[in-house]
């Protein structure tokens, strides 16, 4: 079963992209993606931008309809991919990269710096602290990048590398999303 949602702001404003049913598919509420993107306004104009769990495409979609220069967007589910691709193609996305393979199959390769990251895992799974760490450990960041990084409302996103500070943080039903901004590379938790 297909189901839609409706990029919110930029070049593609109103347009609806469509994504499948999928196991721990959960796309991120229009109003968390409306105050993410107030948040992140002055950023992502020529940025480069990695959605980790890109699943319906939603805040990959909505950076590029907002002026990123590239989105890589990373997803392991097949059926996913084609319709990723198939929003891709309609919404003339040339900027927009689609990867299929698993996350951490992902962030083992060559890593390349990104001004702003999506982390936004199946809840169930528990991935985004150790998502954060690859990404830090593994060099995918620029000097000053952004993270934003969902989660259940019910987690504590313990141990996160120590070099990053929140910057904003907001819980919406059950979902609670912070952002997060790289400063000088370092070791250590928090």
């Amino acid at each position: 079963m297909q189901n839609k949602l409706r990029i919110i702001g930029g070049e593609w404003r109103s347009r609806q992209v469509l994504f499948e049913d999928a196991l721990g598919l959960r796309p991120t509420p229009a109003r968390v993606r409306e105050t993410l993107f107030n948040w992140l306004h002055y950023d992502i104009i020529g940025s480069r931008c990695l959605d980790l769990f890109a699943g319906s495409g939603a805040l990959g979609f909505e950076a590029a309809s907002r002026g990123a220069k590239a989105v890589v967007q990373v997803e392991q589910n097949p059926l996913v991919c084609r319709c990723l691709k198939a929003n891709a193609d309609k919404l003339a996305a040339s900027q927009i990269k689609i990867v299929q393979t698993d996350a951490f199959r992902y962030l083992s390769g060559n890593a390349e710096a990104f001004d702003i990251v999506f982390i936004d895992p199946p809840f169930a799974l528990d991935l985004a602290v150790q998502s954060c760490h690859w990404l830090e450990d593994k060099g995918w960041l620029s000097p000053q990048a952004k993270i934003y990084v969902e989660s259940a409302s019910n987690l504590t996103l313990e141990g996160m590398p120590g070099n990053w500070r929140l910057l904003k943080d907001k819980v919406a039903g059950e979902v609670a999303y912070q952002l997060f901004v790289r400063e000088n590379a370092g070791i250590g938790c928090r």
